[in-house]
């Protein structure tokens, strides 16, 4: 028989610990996939901080550098620095990347560091109870606005690929979704297309990943798949949303 699955070998063997239909779990597989396509597992640092992402060293099978709420774009760029022949990215959901590391992404991409980021929206704080993110939809009901999210008290919800595509040192700032396959397999093409424009030394890239966490959303998985569909996708779009380079995707 045609052998048509394997684990990457950039994963280990140890059963995820996120809560069902999480899309870390996919997300994981993905990067893992691309990493071990371009055959770069050896040179790859992985940098994650407090939240969902805390527990990617027991994941991912390669070297991962736990850092604090919001700071790993600021540690990658400089292990960047150090280590210049290295492949790094920062693993980030959006209560790290765009609350407390707001300013640290930003500038990344400002001074077009050479890293890759894979960031995780699922419009909540996952790991810490479900409390309103700065990605949060307007009406959306959490922990902390349970009437649903107000822009008059606590704004719009803020879209960190739009606002990373407009500075100039930025080179590929991409959305995608992990809802169904066909957005699994361009998400693919995505990640691995930041990763290849860090090896050819291309500057800042990131791709945004739109995730579903049913825990947090008082939902079921097959339903907080629906919930992307219909909710995310319409203020958060799914696309590339620039290419210094327009490069073709590959593969």
């Amino acid at each position: 028989m045609k052998k048509v699955f394997e684990r990457p070998k950039s994963l280990k063997r140890t059963p995820f610990r996120y809560c069902p239909g999480c899309g870390h779990s996919i997300i994981h597989r993905i990067i893992a996939e691309c990493i071990d396509n371009l055959g770069i597992r050896e040179k790859v640092i992985g940098i994650a901080p407090i939240g969902c992402a805390v527990f990617a060293y027991d994941y991912f099978d390669f070297d991962i550098l736990e850092v604090p709420h919001g700071r790993p774009p600021a540690a990658a760029a400089a292990m960047k620095r150090v280590l210049p022949d290295r492949v790094i990215f920062s693993y980030q959901g959006d209560g790290d990347l765009a609350a407390i590391g707001a300013a640290e992404i930003i500038h990344a991409a400002a001074r077009g560091d050479n890293i890759t980021v894979v960031f995780v929206n699922n419009a909540t704080y996952g790991m810490t109870g479900g409390q309103m993110a700065p990605t949060t939809l307007l009406g959306q009901k959490t922990t902390t606005c349970r009437k649903g999210r107000d822009s008059t008290q606590a704004g719009f919800p803020l879209k960190i690929s739009e606002m990373l595509a407009a500075i100039e040192g930025s080179s590929f700032i991409a959305r995608a979704s992990v809802d169904s396959p066909k957005n699994l397999l361009t998400a693919k093409r995505l990640v691995e297309k930041a990763f290849r424009y860090q090896i050819e030394n291309k500057g800042f890239s990131l791709v945004e990943m739109l995730s579903q966490c049913p825990t947090d959303w008082w939902i079921s998985p097959e339903d907080s798949l629906d919930w992307i569909r219909s909710q995310m996708i319409p203020v958060y779009a799914l696309g590339v949303l620039k290419d210094r380079y327009n490069e073709t995707e590959r593969g």
